[in-house]
């Protein structure tokens, strides 16, 4: 059995949003318009238009420790920073049927997390946690992963990410026994503002048997070491 939310219905218009199986209120903000153009042409605009800040900052772009920062910082965003915004990059997520019959809470922890805060463009740097409770079927542990990742590059709030994944994970694995908990560090308070180095920002969704019942909720926590 899959779910890898394959696309749209077919009269959908092009220029699909990148998370149309998302609750609109969960859906990254882009244009209709946001994937016409290919990535190569999105690089070389960047580029341009980076070249433009570094020249208002005053820099000299003729060194040759800036000439190809342009470029580099434009790439970067295209193919690593924001490449979760591109529904080409969408995890699939490839359910295996139970045939062991494991019913007992499954906790995938410390998954390395990097996004970017969409209010200041500076990074979100953190770990999340998911567990479900596996029923016929199970998932493949590093497509956990993935789908943190999926939704974690592109610019973000960290409370969107924390029910994307939880959303998503509902949807492919056909139940609502899901948990997430995202704990992250963000620059834009660290580095800029209050100038806070000592405080960190934790965000979680349950659902399902983990928001009936306290026990099970209490497991996740502890098993996560919180």
């Amino acid at each position: 059995m899959e779910n890898n939310f394959a696309g749209p219905p077919a009269d959908h218009p092009s220029g699909q949003h990148p998370d149309y199986h998302l609750p609109a209120g969960l859906r990254t903000p882009v244009r209709p318009d946001a994937f016409a153009r290919p990535d190569d042409e999105k690089i070389a605009a960047i580029s341009g238009h980076f070249r433009a800040i570094m020249q208002e900052l005053g820099l000299d772009l003729t060194d040759d420790s800036l000439a190809g920062t342009p470029q580099r910082v434009a790439k970067m965003f295209v193919q690593e920073w924001f490449k979760g915004l591109n529904p080409e990059h969408r995890p699939e997520v490839r359910l295996f049927e139970n045939r062991y019959q494991y019913q007992q809470l499954l906790v995938e922890r410390d998954i390395t997390l990097f996004s970017c805060c969409e209010h200041h463009f500076v990074p979100i740097i953190g770990k999340a946690h998911v567990a479900y409770l596996p029923g016929q079927h199970v998932v493949g542990l590093s497509k956990l992963n993935r789908v943190v990742q999926y939704y974690a590059r592109r610019p973000q709030v960290q409370e969107r990410l924390t029910r994307q994944v939880a959303e998503h994970l509902r949807q492919s694995l056909g139940t609502d026994d899901v948990a997430v908990l995202i704990e992250a560090d963000h620059l834009c308070v660290m580095s800029r503002g209050v100038n806070d180095t000592s405080s960190s920002t934790i965000t979680s969704e349950y659902g399902g048997r983990f928001l009936e019942d306290k026990d099970l909720r209490n497991e996740f926590l502890r098993q996560i070491g919180k």
